[in-house]
């Protein structure tokens, strides 16, 4: 083969069709995801599921516990996010509504990856003592959960109580996965895979 001919046979880029990968489309263009993010090692998997969230168009806020700060840094979310992280309910608000009640408003869905047993405890009790607790009471917005936990904490008939609970009062919830826990035990509690989880969001944003 000489020169010519190999030239030939190399795919070739030009103006029309450039040689590139394909993009995702966005599916949520112009949809306001609030994004919660509570205390627990699978809080990186959140930050996995921001970029996912925003290469799919959406627009999105994170509201991080104090636990959560532990594990990934509200910088961290802010970088990915391109917005500011919101922590502390206390904090000036951008108008006069009180942050809990802005965010709430503000959203389209409210997301919380990942979910502790603490945190669905809380949701379930009604308990407002933090700013995602709070947020998650005053919202009225459709909500989503992916749990996260040791499978002891989510074999505990107290735990499946609470996501009982919340799914009685329409919450949707993404089913753990089943593999490795941080713990070193195998068994069920692994946060859902953050495409799993942005597959769910995007279903009920579209009911």
């Amino acid at each position: 083969m000489n020169d010519t001919q190999l030239q030939a046979s190399q795919p070739q880029a030009s103006a029309s069709r450039p040689l590139r990968a394909a993009q995702p489309s966005p599916t949520l263009s112009g949809r306001r995801v609030l994004l919660g993010v509570t205390g627990s090692i699978a809080a990186y998997k959140a930050c996995i599921l921001v970029r996912l969230l925003v290469r799919a168009g959406a627009e999105v806020t994170v509201a991080m516990t104090e636990a959560a700060c532990r594990f990934v840094t509200p910088l961290t979310f802010r970088t990915l996010s391109r917005r500011p992280v919101a922590l502390d309910a206390f904090a000036e608000p951008e108008s006069w509504t009180p942050e809990h009640v802005s965010l709430a408003d503000w959203c389209d869905v409210l997301v919380v990856a990942p979910c502790t047993a603490d945190a669905a405890a809380k949701f379930a009790s009604g308990l407002a003592g933090d700013l995602l607790s709070s947020t998650f009471l005053a919202c009225r917005k459709p909500k989503l959960l992916a749990p996260a936990m040791n499978d002891g904490m989510w074999d505990n008939p107290a735990t499946q109580d609470n996501f009982a609970t919340l799914r009685r009062r329409g919450v949707c919830i993404v089913e753990p996965d089943t593999g490795d826990l941080a713990c070193g035990t195998s068994g069920r509690g692994r946060m859902p895979e953050p495409e799993i989880v942005l597959a769910a969001a995007t279903a009920l944003l579209a009911k």
